[in-house]
């Protein structure tokens, strides 16, 4: 009676059913590929260790406007050699700085410690009112060899900048300007006079003095952009602590993440010496360097 009342009646009495099988054979195939697509750990090139990961967080947080060349260049000076990828991966909100193009290659590379170039930055103070920086730069070893502040470059000016960064007949064998008429005849012939030669850039060649124009755009975007001039001599002290920073302790890609002027220190690398950080400008950049514990 029961057999005729329940179709399925022996169906109750299987403990486990094909279905049940299946369905565990699905779920152990999840569980095989799950384990196998689990991130191994990278080979060949080791993981950096704690200390470095906070290390490279704590040089961008530190320093807004560095990009990943810059914070590599950075560890590189501190002894500590990362690949740009790895930098990347753990500074993912940054953006891969991307390498200028250059004119003059050629003729840059075969002279470059034997020229100079010069150019006019133009800022404003407090009031809007313009002030002109004057900057020459040494291309072979990007050392900024002098700095003016201005608000009148007057011909007068310009010459005499020029003899101040040149003493006792010492300077280049060229020097790079454009077409601009604040330099004027004087200006050829101090330099002349100095046994310099100087080579004007051509016209509707923007790039034809990069280097210097490199500077300029370092000095703006790492330094000016952030700060409010007073007048021109707030402007003047700003300038120079930043030309002290950049002769002294930035590194500079073209260069090989070399610093123009590096100070004497101990490079040797011994595991418990500290890394601190001297504040310039106020804290707008940091000299990174490795202290006793």
């Amino acid at each position: 009676m029961l057999s005729s009342r329940l179709a399925n009646w022996k169906q109750a009495l299987l403990i486990i059913k094909p279905d049940t099988v299946l369905r565990w054979h699905r779920d152990l195939f999840r569980l095989v590929w799950r384990h196998r697509s689990r991130v191994k750990s990278i080979r060949g090139r080791p993981r950096l260790g704690s200390d470095q990961v906070a290390l490279i967080r704590r040089i961008a947080a530190e320093n807004i406007s560095w990009g990943t060349e810059r914070i590599r260049g950075e560890l590189l000076k501190l002894g500590f050699p990362s690949a740009k990828s790895t930098i990347q991966h753990y500074l993912k909100h940054r953006r891969a700085v991307k390498p200028g193009n250059q004119t003059w290659h050629t003729f840059l590379r075969n002279h470059a410690s034997e020229i100079w170039a010069c150019d006019f930055l133009q800022t404003y103070d407090l009031c809007f009112r313009v002030i002109f920086i004057f900057p020459i730069i040494e291309l072979s070893s990007r050392r900024v060899v002098h700095i003016g502040v201005t608000r009148h470059p007057t011909e007068l000016w310009v010459t005499q900048q020029l003899r101040e960064a040149t003493p006792f007949g010492e300077g280049p064998q060229f020097l790079i300007r454009d077409n601009d008429k604040k330099y004027g005849g004087q200006f050829d012939r101090a330099a002349a006079g100095a046994g310099i030669k100087v080579i004007r850039t051509p016209i509707a060649s923007p790039k034809a003095n990069a280097i210097c124009e490199r500077f300029m755009g370092s000095l703006r975007r790492e330094c000016l952009d952030f700060v409010v001039i007073i007048n021109d001599h707030h402007l003047l002290k700003i300038v120079a602590e930043y030309v002290h920073y950049f002769n002294q302790a930035r590194p500079h890609q073209g260069i090989g993440q070399a610093v123009p002027l590096p100070k004497p220190s101990d490079t040797s690398i011994i595991p418990g010496n500290k890394v601190v950080g001297i504040s310039v400008l106020n804290g707008l950049h940091h000299d990174y360097h490795r202290r006793a514990a």
